[in-house]
């Protein structure tokens, strides 16, 4: 038989992640208009403690050099311009809708709140993460809610998880019972309008703090 010459290889086309710059580009950073900080943790930190030194240079960003037109600090990725937060309450007003009668509540939480849900995120040690967002947003795209399992620390004080959940997220949580929570999306939810959330690429140290 003869033989076979090979053909021109196909290049094949590079999926960008989520939240990275168009075509790439480092010198058009993506600019994400998410009315908070970005930080690793939102449950399990707070704003007002500030380090007396870092275990990595604060110049290192997790999202990667040139995805994001935010400056790294070492603890968080502040906006630029103060968010306007009677705007971010009523676009979620206006994504979740009228109120859910009880019987559209029980339907829900008949759906999600068992252990072989298929909709499932666990929340671990680090609280209610910045990569999270993503996943309740992708979770969200086929599902009107998501089970979410907190464990460890964090469920000491579910009230602080509950509130940076739907402050973040934008949604509704709708049934919690001891360290389950069902987290709704809302009525007028549209998954091609869901907001832009650069990814961390890798977990930052944890700088140094005061002793207690």
């Amino acid at each position: 038989p003869p033989a076979r010459t090979p053909g021109p290889r196909r290049s094949k086309a590079r999926k960008e992640p989520p939240g990275s710059s168009p075509g790439g580009d480092p010198e058009r950073p993506a600019g994400p208009d998410l009315p908070f900080d970005f930080r690793y943790s939102y449950s399990e930190t707070s704003a007002a403690a500030e380090p007396i030194g870092f275990r990595e240079p604060p110049r290192f960003s997790p999202f990667g050099p040139g995805r994001i037109d935010r400056t790294w600090t070492g603890t968080s990725a502040p906006a630029r311009e103060a968010p306007d937060l009677e705007k971010a309450a009523g676009e979620r007003e206006r994504f979740l809708g009228a109120p859910l009668s009880e019987e559209e509540v029980a339907e829900l939480v008949e759906r999600y709140r068992h252990s072989d849900c298929n909709r499932q995120i666990n929340l671990g040690k680090g609280g209610v993460t910045h990569n999270m967002l993503d996943d309740i947003h992708n979770h969200w795209k086929r599902a009107e809610a998501v089970r979410i399992k907190c464990l460890g620390v964090p469920t000491l004080d579910m009230d602080n998880v509950c509130f940076h959940l739907e402050d973040k997220s934008g949604g509704k949580i709708i049934y919690r019972n001891i360290n389950i929570l069902l987290l709704y999306r809302g009525r007028h939810y549209d998954p091609k309008q869901r907001p832009v959330i650069p990814l961390m690429l890798w977990k930052p140290y944890a700088p140094i703090y005061r002793s207690l």
